[in-house]
């Protein structure tokens, strides 16, 4: 039974609804005239036969013939009987309605038993079909499923992106910026307290007391704190990369000078010893 392209298969009562075929009655044996008349048949074709054997040994040419004519001979006559059959009409070995029923109903229990097993081999391959469907189909939706989502999730991110324009970018840059010079106004004004705190100018009474241990010091009002010696030294690096060296004169405390260069913040010019610059830390 063939379904129309495009039917659903019925998955339920395809086999249920297949009406069985009528049971087949099965003739275990004949009546005894007909088992008698069927040996009598069957006595008379194993005479015949006996008499036709006799004669093809009869007719069997001597052994003294060659053998390669012998062989010849033979495949002329075999051709010949096989022709012969070919053209015969097969006749049947006997006419009695009774026994040809019993032969004919032992035959179709043959044939019913092999047309089962066929059916429950086909059974079981539509079942493997069935199941093996039924995965395929729940793989697929699941890959629908995938790229429904995906789709959904690529036009999100192209609207997203559509909103975005040079001006909101332009804006979000500015921000970062400010963040950024907020964030370094707030180093330099901690970097300012700690040097103001640890590192402070020198005073009238620091240079009293050098006084009174007999070191002649004579204090300039003009000097800049160690913060403006750093800043200034910044600014100079950034402003001028080529050229980032500051001349020393008397605003520079020579100390915090002298500390600079001794650990490793600020060096010299290889040419000219009144002038300094940051040291390279990148």
């Amino acid at each position: 039974m063939f379904l129309p392209r495009g039917q659903p298969l019925d998955t339920e009562s395809e086999v249920q609804d297949t009406p069985a075929p009528p049971a087949i009655p099965f003739y275990t044996e004949c009546s005894e005239a007909a088992q008698a008349e069927l040996f009598n048949e069957c006595e008379a074709q194993f005479a015949q036969l006996e008499m036709l054997q006799n004669e093809i040994i009869l007719a069997e040419p001597d052994s003294d013939e060659n053998p390669q004519e012998q062989s010849v001979n033979r495949l002329t006559a075999v051709a010949a009987e096989l022709k012969q059959w070919q053209t015969r009409r097969p006749e049947l070995l006997s006419t009695n309605p009774e026994v040809l029923l019993v032969v004919g109903a032992e035959e179709l229990q043959k044939l019913n038993s092999q047309l089962e097993l066929v059916l429950s081999c086909a059974q079981a391959k539509r079942d493997t079909l069935r199941e093996t469907l039924k995965s395929e189909q729940k793989w697929l939706e699941e890959k629908k499923e995938v790229l429904r989502a995906g789709t959904e999730h690529v036009v999100k991110q192209r609207l997203e992106n559509e909103r975005l324009s040079e001006h909101s970018v332009l804006q979000d840059t500015k921000k970062k910026i400010q963040k950024m010079k907020d964030y370094q106004n707030r180093l330099m004004e901690t970097l300012a307290d700690v040097l103001a705190e640890h590192f402070p100018l020198p005073t009238q009474e620091t240079n009293a007391d050098k006084k009174k241990k007999n070191i002649p010091q004579e204090l300039n009002e003009n000097l800049i704190s160690l913060n403006e010696v750093l800043e200034l030294l910044m600014n100079k690096t950034l402003e001028t990369p080529h050229d980032p060296y500051v001349s020393i004169d008397e605003t520079f405390w020579p100390p915090y000078t002298e500390m600079l260069l001794r650990h490793g913040i600020a060096q010299r010019h290889p040419e000219d010893c009144f002038k300094i610059r940051l040291e390279t830390f990148y």
